[in-house]
């Protein structure tokens, strides 16, 4: 097994009145792509956003590689090399797919061979280049918004559901890109489509109530019917 690049020990979050993480350890290997399941509500977006600095873990520790990044700031965790691409997107509607990439840069400026190989994985941003990303297609936001993840080099992307309400072929096409991304970071990935994750995901951990209840290799569970069944609560072969 890979050293860790990120480690989470005993994670308690709150949020309002709600107590949703309750003691979360898990470690994310370096390198490759490494899921997080569960249902709705298990606590997947609450952990990806703690760990951003969104929201404030009450108790435990978060950290990056050697680094406890527990207490920073969103922006000292960005500055660390780590992105994040929220369920939403987090795209400007209002500004052009080459504004929304230069917000993501650093200082502005784009490294040209870095932006030709984003244009590679994604050609429609090349194409939409000066559109407005209100204009793009939901596949192409989200194309965007990943994009605009790795416009800098990232030891780190937290990617939270990217498949939702996409087509099966933007899917596809979802599935080349991600891997040819992994090869030089890691990805911590909540995903619902199982097809998505399975065909990605090197290790693979199952929160169920703000706990981790499962951690193994994403082929043992891909292969065990009884535990997708025991900590989904539904037969992944069917998606």
């Amino acid at each position: 097994m890979r050293e860790a690049i990120l480690r989470l020990d005993d994670v308690h979050t709150d949020i309002a009145q709600y107590h949703v993480l309750h003691g979360v350890s898990l470690d994310v290997p370096e390198g490759g792509v490494h899921v997080l399941l569960g249902r709705n509500g298990a606590g997947k977006t609450t952990s990806l956003r703690t760990i951003m600095g969104l929201w404030r873990a009450r108790k435990g520790a978060i950290v990056l590689r050697h680094r406890d990044i527990t207490a920073l700031p969103t922006p000292d965790i960005a500055r660390l090399g780590v992105a994040f691409v929220p369920e939403n997107m987090g795209i400007f509607g209002g500004l052009t797919v080459e504004e929304n990439m230069r917000l993501a840069a650093a200082g502005g400026r784009f490294d040209d061979e870095r932006l030709q190989r984003i244009f590679a994985l994604f050609p429609a941003m090349e194409k939409f280049w000066q559109s407005q990303a209100h204009a793009l297609s939901g596949g192409q936001k989200q194309m965007l918004a990943i994009s605009r993840a790795i416009v800098e080099k990232r030891d780190l992307i937290l990617i939270d559901e990217p498949t939702k309400g996409l087509a099966p072929a933007i899917i596809r096409a979802m599935i080349d890109a991600f891997r040819e991304i992994a090869k030089e970071t890691t990805i911590l990935l909540v995903e619902q489509n199982f097809h998505f994750a399975r065909a990605l995901g090197e290790t693979v951990a199952v929160i169920d109530d703000g706990r981790i209840v499962h951690r193994g290799t994403m082929a043992a569970l891909a292969a065990d019917e009884a535990l997708q069944n025991q900590f989904l609560s539904l037969s992944m072969e069917a998606h």
